[in-house]
């Protein structure tokens, strides 16, 4: 069958279903390409939604993929707020949720990325506990944080994670009141350790924001639907107008699993199993972006990523590979964040547990340095704060797993280039 007779189907109107549809194109696929996204809004980043967005520096309309005129110009056929609820392996069909509708596909791609984990409290049901993960999210909070600002209101944050603190930021920065609840010990525990969470801290503590450690949000009262209070399990009662749950994420797999396909084990961070290839288990079925867990040789570990950059080239990756071209998806993670005046970047994989030592680059104390996560010398992973222009470097010392003098490493005099093979 020439590819022209051939019709591609991609679940999911994120970053990562975006690029696999522009990807089709460029690579020459001359089929039929359905984009079916459940958003009304048409494929979006999302990092603008807790940074230039949230804080009103940049556009709406920059935040988008592609321009709209592009989906039609490159043949491919847009759905918005459209839903696929399910999968006929056997037929090879997908079924709208909507009209039941049903689609054949020769390949499909699994896309649908995470939802927000909700909080299981008393008073989740009031108007003013928010998520921030998609853009109306973004532009009802983005207007929340204002009134706060401009009334001096109270916002609680539930978990000291990316997006709790990076909203964080953006809340004091419209002068609002910030308590931020967290059941670990410091922000970002279980992703930079104790060793540079204690910094993010004392950066949130300079700008007025309120932290109780070792606590979980119990219950949120309100009045007339209003929230005025959220309570602890160690029986504080905090002051909130509104309450942001910002506790993590879950893999949209529900789609995958009534269809019979290979998941990935909840301990191990869940989604949709699938080879280096980014095929899942039916090797007509692709699966890419936050929904998708691959097998990483570097790490010797599954790894399911939640981050812009994993969507990136994760989408591209399964687009040829759907196309039938050799395809290793090895990328090493890396994320972002901006938060007041320190902007930072990580590359690697260093959970809890997984390193020895933690090597910094600079001056910790002015928060301009490079960080390190090293096991037996071999470098983890890296984390440049306010240090640009380094990114590369840092990954050639991951991929490499050389040893590297700690001496060395700390030391801004020695060129990072000169430790990368």
């Amino acid at each position: 069958m020439v590819d022209a007779d051939q019709t591609f189907v991609i679940v999911g109107g994120g970053l990562a279903g975006a690029k696999a549809a522009e990807t089709l194109r460029t690579e020459g696929f001359t089929g039929r390409v359905l984009l079916i996204c459940d958003e009304r809004d048409h494929p979006y980043e999302r990092p603008p939604l807790s940074k230039g967005l949230l804080l009103g520096k940049e556009e709406r309309d920059s935040v988008f993929v592609h321009e709209p005129a592009w989906y039609a110009r490159h043949a491919v056929e847009l759905h918005l707020g459209q839903t696929v609820d399910a999968i006929d392996r056997a037929a090879k069909t997908v079924r709208f949720g909507e009209d039941g509708t049903t689609v054949h596909y020769d390949k499909l791609l699994l896309a649908n990325g995470a939802e927000p984990r909700r909080l299981d409290i008393p008073g989740t049901d009031l108007a003013g506990v928010h998520h921030l993960r998609r853009l109306a999210h973004a532009e009802r909070l983005k207007g929340v944080l204002a009134s706060l600002g401009r009334d001096n209101g109270h916002l609680v944050i539930a978990g000291a994670g990316w997006i709790g603190l990076e909203v964080a930021a953006a809340a004091r920065g419209y002068g609002a009141e910030v308590t931020v609840v967290h059941r670990g010990r410091t922000p970002l525990d279980s992703v930079l350790g104790p060793e540079l969470g204690q910094l993010f801290a004392d950066l949130h503590g300079e700008h007025g924001v309120r932290f109780h450690f070792g606590a979980t949000l119990t219950g949120i009262t309100g009045q007339d639907g209003v929230v005025l209070a959220a309570r602890t399990d160690d029986g504080e009662e905090h002051p909130a107008h509104a309450v942001l749950a910002a506790i993590g994420a879950v893999p949209r797999t529900g789609l995958a699993q009534a269809a019979g396909l290979d998941l990935a084990d909840p301990a191990d961070g869940g989604g949709i199993r699938v080879d280096e290839r980014l095929c899942t288990s039916d090797p007509d079925i692709h699966a890419a972006g936050d929904v998708a867990s691959f097998p990483h040789a570097l790490f010797d570990t599954r790894l399911r990523v939640e981050h812009w950059a994993n969507a990136l080239h994760g989408g591209p990756a399964a687009a040829r590979a759907m196309l039938g071209r050799e395809v290793t998806y090895d990328r090493v993670p890396y994320f972002f964040s901006d938060q007041y005046d320190l902007g930072m970047e990580y590359s690697g994989w260093a959970p809890a547990g997984s390193y020895d030592q933690v090597v910094v680059r600079g001056d910790a104390g002015k928060r301009e340095f490079i960080a390190f996560w090293t096991k037996e010398g071999r470098v983890l992973a890296g984390m440049n704060v306010n240090v640009w222009d380094v990114t590369d470097p840092i990954q050639r010392l991951i991929t490499s797993r050389a040893p590297v003098d700690p001496d060395a490493l700390a030391n801004p005099r020695v060129p990072l280039e000169s430790l990368a093979p």
